[in-house]
């Protein structure tokens, strides 16, 4: 197993590093300006999009889609360093079109799309001129448990009408957000519990879905995305607009969140492993009681232990990026499990630690490090809580155990 970067990734990664250092670093404190002061919260900001499009220009673009002609061809091994560089900045992977869950989104259109799917959503999300959300979590149930969900999807001629509450539906504030993947249940008396939910294309413009409220995650509002709490009512769309088949919405879901729950970790990696070079920087720089902040043994083991725990994730998710690439989603299903369990509690946890050393300043908008604990404790959650994980990873290796034992 090596992880050593191909010629190829070497080439991508010095290319994303400049790009962000001199490009998209210097922005940052533009872009936490303007969504201080604008009104206009959901409107890409004129910055961001002239960094899209620099970008593209220098084929920074797509670079998450592994086989497609409008992607960099890279692999989820391929792929994972440079995440993590884009992870650096909450909001920089948007600027290479790389942004949850538009590549989700992108991914199921990929995977499980006709072509007229991917004719009239696929290309202009791969363009970037269109944006998309991801309608799963309901307010009302428990959606850890994904056959809870309670969203009717029910056939009525050439149409099907949708009714359900959904809610952290990332994105969908957003003005150039045009398109719903709506989960729901086209079979909910069907005793395989998996087999039935579906998903479907739903317009955002569709008449019925309405927009109830916008929901921040500890007091940020994660501009321009947004996570509305959205009601579709009598919501009528084709037929044609059923993802793959009707009772086809979980193995869709499966398919989709494997390379997504890779990404996410990755970026995670980025953002504590930015946190661990700030905290370095500081400890230099302020002194307590006659003694450097790095002369404390007290911090000697923070940086430490965060150095390791940095480690230790970022091994742990290039190894199910290439079981993934070897062997594929299914085979890497415990690897992803624990990556999904360790990298967020890693990154919430180093982050954490980075804001005590910084004292007073680590919980302001000076530093990036509030916004990064937010987004890791947001991925805590999102793609399945920790708990599920553990749950379903420690039921399976029992279950692996005692096979073992049986089968002598």
């Amino acid at each position: 197993m090596n992880f050593e970067p191909s010629g190829k990734v070497t080439e991508f990664s010095a290319r994303l590093r400049a790009f962000m250092d001199e490009h998209v670093h210097p922005a940052e404190s533009a872009f936490r300006e303007h969504f201080a002061t604008t009104t206009d919260k959901w409107t890409t900001p004129p910055l961001v999009e002239e960094l899209k499009q620099k970008a593209r220009a220098e084929g920074l673009w797509n670079l998450f889609l592994p086989h497609h002609e409008q992607g960099a061809g890279l692999s989820n091994l391929e792929y994972a360093p440079l995440a993590e560089i884009m992870g650096r900045v909450w909001w920089a992977a948007e600027v290479f079109n790389c942004n949850a869950p538009d590549t989700g989104n992108m991914e199921t259109l990929v995977l499980y799309g006709t072509n007229a799917q991917k004719e009239r959503w696929l290309n202009p999300l791969l363009d970037g001129s269109i944006r998309s959300a991801f309608a799963m979590t309901e307010p009302e149930v428990a959606s850890s448990d994904a056959t809870n969900i309670s969203c009717s999807i029910q056939r009525d001629g050439d149409e099907y009408v949708i009714n359900g509450r959904k809610w952290y539906t990332t994105g969908a504030m957003r003005d150039t957000c045009e398109l719903l993947i709506v989960m729901g249940k086209t079979d909910p008396d069907n005793p395989n519990r998996h087999a039935q939910q579906s998903m479907v294309l739903v317009p955002k413009n569709t008449p019925g879905v309405r927009i109830v409220r916008h929901v921040t995650t500890l007091g940020f509002d994660d501009a321009p995305f947004g996570e509305p709490e959205i009601v579709l009512e009598n919501v009528r769309v084709p037929v044609e607009n059923m993802l793959l088949g009707e009772g086809r919405g979980f193995e869709i879901a499966q398919g989709r969140l494997g390379p997504g729950r890779i990404h996410h970790c990755m970026r995670l990696i980025g953002g504590a492993q930015r946190a661990l070079e700030l905290v370095l920087d500081r400890v230099e720089e302020r002194s307590t009681f006659g003694r450097k902040l790095s002369e404390h043994q007290s911090v000697r083991e923070d940086i430490a232990k965060s150095w390791c725990e940095i480690e230790q994730a970022r091994l742990l998710t290039l190894k199910a990026a290439d079981t993934v690439d070897r062997e594929g989603t299914k085979a890497a299903w415990d690897l992803i499990a624990a990556i999904k369990i360790v990298a967020p509690s890693m990154a919430q946890t180093v982050i954490d630690r980075a804001m005590q050393i910084h004292g007073g300043k680590g919980l302001t908008a000076d530093l990036p490090l509030a916004e990064l604990f937010n987004y890791a404790r947001q991925i805590r959650l999102a793609d399945g809580p920790d708990q599920v994980h553990m749950m379903a990873l420690g039921r399976k290796l029992v279950r692996q155990r005692q096979a073992a034992k049986a089968a002598g």
